[in-house]
């Protein structure tokens, strides 16, 4: 009676963890489509800007999102067919991609987390330079593509303000045709509309577009970590539940083998 009582017992935490599983397996999807979205998101929103930065962190960020998000769909696929089957093996290679994936999405939010960090300094030391030396110069036009882009978007002209531009390469040369600023911080763009910098024709903001671009690039390396790592606990749930699986797995065959035994 107690052996019959122990079994049912077993039978119960099993269906109630098998159940449990396909909870989470969908909640693992889920999160997964989060995890890809935002990688996707943060590459082609605004992929224009990558090429003003110092460092290729943030896009690194966003492309281990990608790549965890990708690993997701396929890996909860395997983890469904793994419950049904109730295979231990193929519970063993789900848990341990659950894992793996766990690792990348906390370096991802942890790479957001530290550049977050360091994001304010690098603008300043770099932005200015970048813009003063490279834009309209040959060769250089993804950053020159940009910078107009960026002065545009944010409303904003120059790093700090329109007066850096005075010292760039490009209002220096005979193909600035006497403007002071470029024809993207004019608030209408119009042909050499830059050669007028008063604040009725382009834009005067304080902080200039480096606080603009701080901003907006601060913003999505917060939507990556919180994605990153709140995803990367979700994956901690699922391998406790994928462990425990394995447990009850486990002893229900070495039942079955000490019952076949006698």
């Amino acid at each position: 009676m107690s052996a019959l009582h122990k079994d049912e017992q077993g039978d119960w935490q099993t269906v109630c963890l098998k159940y449990l599983l396909f909870i989470f397996n969908f909640l693992f999807w889920m999160g997964g489509a989060a995890v890809l979205g935002v990688g996707v998101w943060t590459l082609v929103e605004k992929s224009d800007y990558l090429s003003l930065l110092a460092s290729s962190t943030f896009a690194v960020s966003a492309y281990i999102l990608i790549l965890a998000g990708s690993l997701v769909v396929v890996t909860g696929f395997l983890g469904c067919c793994a419950v049904i089957r109730e295979r231990r093996r193929c519970l063993s290679v789900y848990f341990f991609f659950l894992l793996v994936i766990f690792l990348i999405e906390l370096v991802a939010g942890v790479l957001a987390y530290v550049y977050y960090q360091r994001l304010s300094e690098e603008l300043k030391q770099h932005l200015n330079q970048t813009m003063s030396e490279n834009y309209a110069q040959p060769g250089k036009e993804a950053i020159t593509a940009a910078v107009d882009r960026l002065q545009q978007d944010f409303k904003c002209c120059g790093s700090n303000n329109s007066q850096d531009w005075a010292h760039s390469v490009y209002i220096s040369s005979i193909a600035a045709e006497q403007r002071v600023v470029p024809d993207s911080c004019c608030k209408t763009i119009t042909h050499a509309c830059g050669k007028r910098d008063h604040p009725s024709n382009i834009y005067k903001v304080e902080g200039g577009c480096i606080t603009k671009l701080e901003q907006f690039l601060a913003d999505h390396l917060l939507v990556i970590g919180a994605v990153g790592i709140g995803v990367a606990c979700l994956q901690l749930v699922g391998a406790f539940l994928t462990a425990c699986f394995i447990y009850l797995l486990y002893k229900e065959e070495e039942e079955e083998e000490e019952f076949g035994a006698l």
